[in-house]
């Protein structure tokens, strides 16, 4: 069968590789298995419970969940076949942009996961004209349940309707409101169709390298993303079961019962499964430390497609059997492959996974286009660390005279809801949408530079571009999280939170008491000199105009729950500065 719309992913796994445990999720400590079958049967009975609460094409049916789960997809097949619109929300919104969401879109039903949820969008209900009704996934008393709707439809004598519906909806029908996460204003809503999307899976199919049969999937970047909910029909299509992980902090426990063959990761998650990783091989103590140091250092430039010499290969085969086994096993000892995105990932930490047996393949896209632009493929001349590959073959793109990546093709959004002018700001006459990203091509794979919004210029006149500093930075085992600041100032500085874990080991190795708070620690001479010879170290790779000449730590860690990140963990600058306005004026005198 030929994919045209959404929904057709599920019936395409059912016809070419039915699985028993197309997706997973864990229930009171058992993973409980949905077969392909059982997923379409769910899907249809809640398609016809839509239709008899009156659910009509186009109409719009929110979706929001604290963690990834099964009912999830069944929801989001269910409401697509009917030819409703989904609006997933991210669930560390705030009230406000609960309620902004809802009215904006129009939404007539919300259906969230727990008793948290359910009673931050009903304190918002009363100020949404359209919304309905609210629908919880899990028992919570006072509630409306999701089954109420499955049973609405489970006389499947009216199926005929549903697939007559089906049968309407074309590619160029709009299937969701993304509302983006926004590092600054309100959200706007990205218009995506039903080909946006299935274009962006089928080409990002191309990239995928080759898994073993009944391959298995985890996923716990939040679904109501662009880019893992566009990676789970991207599983379905090439016959690979979804596991859901727990949380994240359940991650490590649940990667070593599933034992992966593939998940996505965002470069937070990557450095912090690697400071992990270093904490333990630097204090292990004795000639273990010094081996692992010495795997370490063995792979610091590794390129997986060099001419490596016989030697190398002798040293290497060591090192992965008495060190890189362990990081292998750490994430459950069958992973083939992780898919970076979101933001850069350093090209030290992506070099030492290479070379530890464990793939990274960076890719790069937008909410706005469906999302992926370009992405490694395991592949030489298609690979190149530090970069993020080819673009996909119906991805055109070009590079503006000022760097600005511009993108044109069947995956790009048609606009932003309700919204002419943002719209209009967002494409070139010709056509070509407007990433706000900074790149160049280099030997044909695309290499991002910066955010285009988030460069500034210092009082002299100079462009400081902060994510290439600020990734060079985390390099350091010292900096856990850095943010480079100065739009309008004489010189850039930084703002810089520790890893605590490596802070203490050091200063303890010192002999000096670490049983203290955090904010006594940052004040600690020895850590302050430590932190100014990595800095000093770094800033020799840059231009005089571009080194920090400052920095201040802080004690607490930047998190999306505090509003500092995003939801796919990015720099919510504005707000990181905001929270740290003191530190800004200490840094350049300011009272």
């Amino acid at each position: 069968m030929e994919i045209k719309r959404l929904f057709d992913f599920p019936y395409y796994q059912l016809e070419k590789a039915p699985r028993e445990d197309a997706l997973v999720t864990k229930v009171n400590g058992e993973w409980v298995k949905t077969s392909t079958a059982s997923y379409i049967a769910q899907a249809n009975a809640f398609s016809r419970g839509l239709f008899k609460l009156g659910i009509k094409p186009q109409d719009k049916i929110a979706i929001v969940t604290s963690n990834n789960r099964t009912e999830w997809n069944i929801v989001d097949i269910g409401v697509q076949q009917v030819g409703a619109i989904s609006v997933p929300m991210y669930p560390t919104l705030s009230p406000e942009d609960f309620e902004y969401i809802l009215n904006n879109s129009e939404s007539k039903f919300c259906i969230v996961s727990d008793q948290d949820l359910f009673n931050r969008l009903s304190s918002v209900k009363d100020k949404v004209q359209s919304l309905v009704a609210i629908y919880t996934f899990d028992q919570v008393e006072g509630a409306a349940n999701w089954k109420e709707i499955l049973d609405l439809g489970q006389d499947d004598s009216t199926q005929h309707e549903v697939d007559s519906v089906k049968n309407l909806i074309k590619p160029s029908d709009v299937v969701t409101l993304i509302y983006t996460s926004g590092t600054t204003g309100r959200p706007k809503g990205v218009i995506l169709t039903h080909e946006n999307i299935v274009e962006n899976t089928k080409r990002s199919s191309e990239r995928v390298p080759v898994f073993p049969n009944l391959a298995r999937s985890l996923s716990f970047l939040p679904i109501n993303h662009v880019f893992e909910r566009m990676v789970i029909y991207l599983y379905q299509y090439i016959g690979n079961g979804i596991y859901y992980a727990e949380s994240i902090e359940k991650l490590g426990e649940n990667m070593k019962e599933v034992k992966p063959h593939v998940m996505t990761v965002v470069p937070r998650l990557v450095e912090k499964v690697f400071d992990k990783i270093y904490t333990t091989g630097s204090t292990a103590g004795g000639l273990k430390t010094k081996i692992f140091m010495w795997a370490l250092s063995l792979v610091e430039n590794y390129d997986p497609f060099a001419n490596h010499d016989v030697f190398f290969n002798i040293k290497h085969s060591i090192a992965s059997k008495i060190v890189f086994s362990k990081w292998r096993e750490g994430v459950g000892g069958e992973l083939v492959c992780m898919v970076s995105g979101s933001a850069p990932l350093a090209p030290r930490l992506n070099h030492l996974f290479w070379g530890a047996g464990i793939p990274i393949l960076e890719g790069y896209g937008l909410t706005e286009t469906s999302p992926v632009v370009s992405v490694n493929k395991n592949e030489k001349g298609m690979f190149g660390i530090g970069t993020v590959g080819k673009p996909l073959p119906n991805v055109e793109v070009k590079i503006a005279e000022d760097g600005e990546i511009m993108v044109k093709g069947p995956s790009i959004f048609s606009g932003y809801y309700k919204d002419e002018e943002k719209t209009k700001e967002a494409f070139t006459e010709d056509g070509y949408f407007k990433t706000g990203d900074i790149g160049v091509f280099e030997n044909g794979l695309l290499k991002i530079t910066d955010r285009k919004k988030e460069i500034f210029k210092t009082s002299g006149g100079k462009y400081i571009a902060p994510q290439v500093i600020e990734n060079k930075f985390k390099e350091s085992r010292f900096i856990e999280q850095v943010m480079v600041v100065g739009d309008g100032e004489k010189m850039p500085c930084a703002i810089i939170k520790p890893n605590f874990v490596i802070a203490k080991d050091f200063l303890s190795s010192k002999g000096i008491n670490v049983s203290i708070s955090n904010e006594e620690l940052i004040k600690e001479p020895l850590l302050i000199k430590e932190i100014q010879s990595e800095i000093d170290t770094f800033n020799l790779g840059f231009g005089h105009w571009e080194q920090i000449k400052k920095f201040e730590l802080v004690p607490d860690e930047w998190t999306v729950e505090e509003g500092l990140l995003t939801p796919t963990l990015k720099l919510k600058r504005k707000f990181v500065l905001a929270k740290y306005q003191d530190v800004y004026n200490r840094l350049y005198d300011k009272k």
